[in-house]
């Protein structure tokens, strides 16, 4: 494959999507998810010739995975591992099933439904650690239908403040390390009605998570969300701008993430992942929730603060872990270690994101452990675009060949398609049907603007600096608008009110 400097998405009518996807009931979903599992494939053609998505009018990861897991575990048609196993460095464990994963997510969600009085696409900021609430409570906000949006640990103030501003979120959820950092921006948030902290002690204005987890009823109606519908927003890391945020549906990640859990991680119901992803980026919800869960494998999860080689290799020895994902530093690290002392029994797979691996990496991986590094590249907008994916053979240097997921291509400046060995940008294919796994969209500053006679004749990109300059001096900086449109005139009601959906509506069309 040619050599990359970025991704676009190809807007020009020419691009064609190579399927068209189905519309069925949500119940045939568990049917292909369960069938999914059980595939097996022998190399890159097969897995284009297998991969046929079906996408539901109606879907939701809780209901329509978790519980059908739970469903096939009472049946005794899943193995007996767990679905969340989860250790901490001072020899505590816990294990949930996914009948028990169901059970205590019900009891979360009624939480949030009933002592926060969240609803339907409400928006929640979770701040959490390596613990297990953060894994129940990314089940209960699908339950509820809330829009979960996870942040890292690593926040500072001025950090949550853009978020929660930024996203007019209901409600946060973080522990007793970042309640402070919360509370002093809280006032300036006038959308944040709900605090509530994991924790064991009490802080005053918090409600108590753990206490209110304990009283509730573990009846709950999951909420009746189309497979389009908002289910998650992550903030994007911020490298080229202030960080934007990147929504994505039920169906993206509920249903598309089958691709990277069958085909990329190459995980059964039998298999334990455990992918070392910080809980505040989308791969950790890529590699620890989605496509593990819809295969019925195992997450596994160190709580380890921040990665350290030899806590990680000993958790490599010690537990039966099949499937290993981690960052290309961190196997750096690894391999510089003494890796003679240690013997993986389970480890039979390893693959790579987030950046491109030397491969030297492999080659000494390779040499001290006999496995190899299955690499893959995405973006928080996309989750897996290409990939070395298993029966494959491994080209180092390369990122892999396409997701079935996708029409992708190298294209030049104006969207032509480039031949082998031509440098370019990668281009996903979104016309005439979008891919489902794409994100939804950038929720992003639009300014529409009515020029004054006086100013018509100015420079319009003159005055769109002006403007923009104009707003980071009277606001908050991040909240400058990215767009600027100048129109003849407003939409209005009759008394005079400007009707902003109709610019929304208009903007939608044109994108």
């Amino acid at each position: 494959m040619a050599c990359v400097t970025s991704m676009i998405l190809s807007k020009t009518s020419a691009f064609r999507a190579l399927r068209t996807l189905r519309l069925s009931s949500s119940r045939s979903f568990s049917k292909w998810q369960i069938a999914l599992a059980a595939q097996n494939f022998s190399g890159y053609e097969s897995i284009q010739a297998q991969y046929k998505p079906e996408v539901p009018e109606y879907f939701n990861f809780a209901k329509d995975v978790v519980d059908n897991w739970a469903e096939a575990e009472k049946e005794g048609n899943r193995p007996t591992s767990p679905a969340l196993w989860w250790v901490n460095d001072q020899g505590d464990q816990v294990k949930w099933s996914f009948v028990e994963l169901s059970h205590i997510s019900k009891k979360a969600a009624r939480v949030l439904s009933e002592q926060c009085g969240l609803q339907r696409g409400d928006r929640v900021i979770v701040i959490l650690p390596r613990i297990p609430e953060w894994w129940l409570l990314n089940v209960a906000c699908m339950r509820t239908g809330t829009v979960l949006i996870p942040g890292t640990t690593q926040l500072t103030a001025k950090d949550i403040l853009h978020r929660v501003q930024t996203s007019k979120a209901r409600c946060i959820i973080t522990d007793q390390v970042l309640a402070p950092a919360a509370d002093s921006i809280a006032s300036k948030c006038p959308s944040l009605e709900f605090k509530l902290i994991v924790s064991r002690s009490h802080r005053e204005g918090w409600l108590n998570f753990s206490d209110l987890l304990k009283l509730a009823p573990a009846e709950h109606d999951c909420a009746v969300t189309k497979s389009w519908d908002p289910m998650a927003i992550y903030f994007t890391s911020g490298t080229t701008g202030t960080p934007k945020m990147t929504e994505h549906s039920h169906a993206s990640h509920g249903l598309g993430l089958g691709v990277n859990g069958r085909y990329w991680l190459d995980l059964t119901p039998s298999d334990i992942i455990w992918n070392t992803s910080d809980t505040g980026w989308a791969k950790s919800a890529w590699s620890s929730v989605f496509a593990p869960w819809i295969q019925g494998a195992c997450v596994f999860v160190h709580s380890m603060p921040r990665f350290e080689p030899t806590p990680v290799l000993e958790a490599l020895s010690r537990f039966p872990i099949t499937t290993f994902c981690s960052a290309p530093t961190a196997y750096r690290m690894l391999i510089h270690h003494s890796l003679s002392s240690y013997k993986f029994h389970s480890l039979k797979h390893c693959v790579s994101a987030g950046e491109p691996m030397n491969p030297e990496i492999i080659e000494q991986w390779k040499t001290k452990t006999g496995l190899d590094i299955y690499e893959g590249y995405g973006q928080t907008e996309t989750a897996l675009v290409c990939g070395t994916f298993k029966g494959m053979k491994i080209k180092p240097g390369s990122m892999g060949k396409p997701s079935p997921a996708y029409d992708t291509q190298i294209i030049d400046e104006n969207c032509n398609m480039l031949p082998p060995g031509k440098e370019g940008d990668i281009a996903i294919r979104i016309k005439p049907a979008r891919p489902f796994c794409l994100f939804t969209r950038y929720t992003v500053v639009k300014a529409f603007v009515v020029l004054a006679p006086d100013y018509v004749s100015r420079d319009p990109e003159a005055l769109i600096k002006e403007l923009q300059d104009h707003v980071k001096k009277v606001t908050a900086p991040y909240k400058y608008p990215r767009k600027v449109e100048f129109v003849l005139h407003l939409p209005k009601t009759i008394s005079g009110k400007i009707r902003r959906n109709e610019l929304r509506k208009a903007e939608w069309g044109k994108a």
